[in-house]
Order: C-alpha cells, then structure tokens, then sequence
C-alpha cells in the first residue's frame, strides 16, 4: 500500500493548528476556542487535574482567571500519523504573571511536553487524550520596567478576548 506523503502533511498541519488553537484559547481566555480542540469524550490527565476535557476547560479558565498575563509558546512537534489516529509529542513554555497578596507581582515559567493522541472523526482531527510532562518550573519576582514608562506604556500589550487578534479590521490599517 502506498503512503500518501501529501495527506499525512496535511494532517499534520490540522494537528499542528490544534496546538496553535489550545495556547490562543489559554492565553486569551477564550472557553470555546479551548474546548473546540478536543473530542467530547476526550481524556486530560495533568496529576494535579485529571478529567474529561469539559472539566478540564473550566479549570482552566477558573485557574487563569485571576492572572494578569499568560503567554504560552509551542516548541517542536513530532506528530505520527497512523490512519485516523496520531500520536505526538509538544514542547511548550508557559510563562503566567500574577499578582501577589503584597500587590508586586510574580512570574511563573512552565517548560514540559504534552503527550497526546488525536483522532481524526468524521473528517476532523481532535485531541482524544492529553497529558502534560513537566520538565522543569522557574518562579520569581517580575520587574517590567519596559513597560513602566512614563505617562504610559511603551507597548500595545496582550489581552483576553478583547486583544487585538480578535479585530481583524484593526490590521486593515495603512499609512
């Protein structure tokens, strides 16, 4: 049987934009865009959550609520296809500013892996399982003085579901 080089590649990239569609819905607290990524009946198993994906996205959004940033980055992907089921491997950085009781702030980094198994139903791949390796965790003191610029900030910064993603029209601009 011949190997379709042409399917598989794009099977990958619907996979990949999996991946790309989780670190948006995280990081611009978007519930829908997060739960579209998985299977209803698909597993998440973290250790310190484990549940159905449904579950899984509320925690999520519970969690990262009170945040004041997340910025998540995909690292390298190996993705094998076999038939209408695949399985991968994603490094990812996760990076979360918080507020601490005292008001100055703190950042949390998360560097590990998801392992995970997609299926490709009706046409549509999605995540059946996924779980998160931790390869290692950094938290401290956050100082941004890039951005504590008098009368103003330096930058346009990142937001929720009212960042500037979401305006297509915004990109539409000329000079």
């Amino acid at each position: 049987m011949a190997v379709d080089i042409e399917k598989i590649y794009f099977d990958k990239q619907e996979i990949y934009e999996l991946a790309c569609k989780y670190m948006r819905g995280l990081d611009r607290w978007d519930k829908e865009l997060l739960g579209s990524v998985f299977h209803d009946d698909a597993y998440c198993e973290y250790g310190f959550h484990n549940s159905d994906a449904a579950t899984f996205v509320d925690f999520c959004m519970e969690a990262l609520g009170d945040h004041i940033s997340n910025h998540h980055m995909i690292g390298q992907m190996l993705i094998e296809v076999d038939g209408d089921e695949a399985f991968g491997e994603v490094y990812f950085n996760a990076y979360h500013k918080m507020k601490k009781e005292d008001g100055s702030f703190e950042e949390v980094v998360i560097a590990g892996r998801y392992i995970d198994r997609y299926e490709k139903r009706e046409g549509i791949w999605k995540i059946a399982y996924r779980s998160e390796a931790v390869d290692f965790t950094r938290t401290q003191d956050c100082n941004e003085p890039y951005y504590d610029t008098p009368g103003g900030q330096a930058c346009i910064r990142g937001k929720r579901q009212d960042d500037n993603v979401y305006d297509k029209e915004r990109t539409r601009k000329r000079a």
